[in-house]
Formats: structure tokens, sequence, C-alpha cells
């Protein structure tokens, strides 16, 4: 799914490179691809609307971090990105604490989530814009009350929405996983990303 406000045929740019976000996972992802920018915090109210959708949500979201960085830096190329586990309809975001993390896990044992992982770039003075949505669904394994205290005392995911980092520790709670673009997941589509990177005229 993409939404594509304007998307020309730019040549290859030296625009600044902006991460619209301060999540190490973000940024270790990013980095992946060897180019400089700068890490920027939205500073995006990410209160989910009334019955807004996860994939709703997580699709406005990943836009307006993007342009809330975009219009104080319009010369630059500004990436967006936000994720939303998405339980039968209903979202889950970051769990914050210990307690919130053992609740989640609870409603998720047994059952398929998905992770709602959605992706804009942004450049004000290319006139460039895009949106699209990078879904992972995941199959939880029906986890005892032991095996979720002993994972979350582990690894401590409290800053991951839906409390399972699958890159560590977490794959161990999982039964599946059905994506096409293995970086979604952990929170940055690098698939996708690179696509509207160049697309914006970066230069990979």
């Amino acid at each position: 799914m993409s939404k594509d406000k304007q998307s020309p045929t730019l040549p290859t740019s030296s625009r600044p490179l902006i991460l619209g976000s301060t999540s190490r996972y973000r940024k270790e992802l990013l980095s992946r691809l060897k180019i400089p920018f700068e890490s920027v915090a939205p500073n995006v109210d990410e209160t989910p609307h009334n019955q807004e959708s996860p994939k709703d949500l997580a699709l406005r979201l990943a836009l307006a971090k993007a342009r809330a960085v975009a219009l104080k830096n319009p010369e630059a190329v500004v990436i967006g990105s936000d994720q939303v586990a998405d339980l039968e309809g209903m979202p889950l975001g970051k769990p914050g604490n210990h307690t919130n993390a053992i609740l989640q896990l609870q409603r998720m044992r047994g059952k398929t989530v998905i992770f709602q992982t959605a992706l804009s770039v942004v450049c004000i003075a290319s006139g460039y814009e895009r949106t699209d949505l990078a879904a992972v669904k995941v199959k939880f394994r029906d986890l005892s009350d032991a095996e979720i205290e002993s994972y979350l005392r582990a690894e401590e995911p409290y800053d991951c929405a839906g409390s399972a980092k699958s890159e560590g520790l977490g794959i161990a709670l999982l039964e599946s996983i059905e994506n096409d673009d293995p970086t979604a997941l952990i929170g940055l589509p690098l698939i996708r990303t690179c696509q509207m990177l160049r697309e914006a005229g970066v230069k990979l």
C-alpha cells in the first residue's frame, strides 16, 4: 500500500539525510546502508485517534514524523517510521514496563499478531513524499507464564511494540514469521527504505 504525493525522477542528490527517530533499533538498521545521516526526534503525539485501526495509526504516525522533521529541514531527505502491533484489530504499542509487557505477551500467546511497520520519506525542497507499509505476520507460541516471566527478565524489551525482540531472545517466543522485508519486524523495512531513497535522489 502506498500513497504518492509526488514521485518525480530526481538526479543524484547531495541533500542531507535525516532519520526522524531516536530509536536505537532504527538507527542501527539505517547504519547498515553505510551512508551518513543525522537522527532527530520528531516530537509527534502518538495518541491513537478514536477507532483508528493499527494499520492506519502506523501510516499516519510515520508520515507525521517525517513531515514534522522535514518542516524544520526542508532541504533534507527525511525518513519517518512507526510500528504498531495489531492483535485482532487492537493496537499494541510499547509496553513501557514489566507489568504491561506481561499483559501484552499473555494476550498474544498462541495467536497471530500483525506488526504494521509504516515508512515515509519526505523532501520538501524536491516535492518528494511517499508512504508505504510493510506488514509482518507473527505467530506466537502458546507461552506459559513462566516462559513469559523468564524472557522479560532476560531481555527487558519494554521499548518494543508487542514486547518481543525477534532479533534477540524473543525469537524463541515465536512459531513462525511471514514477511517480504526481513528488517521490517525490527522497526525499519530496509528494502522499501532503499527503494524510496533512490527515488528521492539519494545515492546508495
